[in-house]
Order: C-alpha cells, then structure tokens, then sequence
C-alpha cells in the first residue's frame, strides 16, 4: 500500500505489476526518469529501481555546474543492498540539486516521481535528440514490463 507523499503523487499514475510509471515521463534504460519543465529537467530514481534498491541510505552527486553526458554517471545511490550509479537521460549541466534528497535520502523511497526527485539539468541544444532515445507513454510501460521479466529471470 502506498501512503503520504507517494500516494499523492501516483494517485493518477498507472502500474505494471507492483511498480508506478508515469505516461509523461521519459525514462532511461538505466532507471533515470526525466522531466522536461521550463527551468530545466527534472531528474530522479524510477519506482522499479526505488523499490528494488531497498531503504536509500545515501547518495552521492557531481556537483552544482558540472557538465553531464547522456547516459553517463552523475553520482551513486547507497542502500543496504547495493552502490546503484546514477546516470543522467540528457546531456547538460547541473543547475540545482535537492537539498531535502540530501539532508534526507529516504525521500527517495518515499516520493521518487515528486520530492524525491535528485537534479535539475540545463539541457544542450542536443535535448530534442536525446530524449527521442528514451522511453514514454506506452513504450515505456513496454519496457518496464521487459525489466520486469529480465530482473526475475536474473533473481533465479
């Protein structure tokens, strides 16, 4: 069951399986969602990769300014299970990090598609192109459900 923040914020949201997606997010391979705003994008953890992580006990970013890659790390997300790398969805520079994430990691956990959220990017001129290369609407929920199938056949 889903309660506080989260439930606020998936309310509307569909499941594939036990896992929330949202349609108007692009995600990326990696587990990165990323939301296109006007200062920026919006950066966080996926549900299926909150969830699968366990409790985040901490987490480690580039800092304020650095320039990002597609599909390169910006940091590490710590839990009791594992180091999860974090890669970024668009090229970029950092222009903010969420200081609540970082005085309280769990937020994560929490409310991944809305507090828990971790960057806001500056995009590139190249974010039109980028984005084309991550999944949204359907085609992410098809990919979620291939995640799905290849976690478990990798759990046995």
């Amino acid at each position: 069951m889903t309660h506080g923040l989260f439930a606020r914020t998936v309310r509307n949201l569909p499941r594939v399986e036990k896992y929330w997606v949202s349609l108007s997010l692009h995600y990326h391979p990696e587990h990165a969602w990323a939301k296109v705003e006007r200062e920026g994008v919006r950066v966080g953890l996926d549900d299926f990769a909150q969830q699968n992580m366990g409790r985040i006990l901490a987490f480690r970013l580039r800092g304020k300014g650095v320039e990002l890659e597609q599909s390169k790390a910006f940091g590490t997300l710590e839990s009791g299970k594992w180091v999860q790398r974090l890669i970024s969805p668009v090229s970029g520079t950092i222009m903010e990090i969420n200081q609540k994430a970082v005085r309280s990691p769990r937020i994560i956990n929490e409310d991944p598609y809305g507090e828990g959220w971790l960057i806001i990017i500056k995009p590139t001129s190249k974010l039109d192109e980028e984005l084309g290369k991550l999944f949204i609407g359907d085609a992410a929920i098809n990919w979620l459900r291939e995640e799905i199938k290849r976690w478990e056949k990798e759990k046995k």
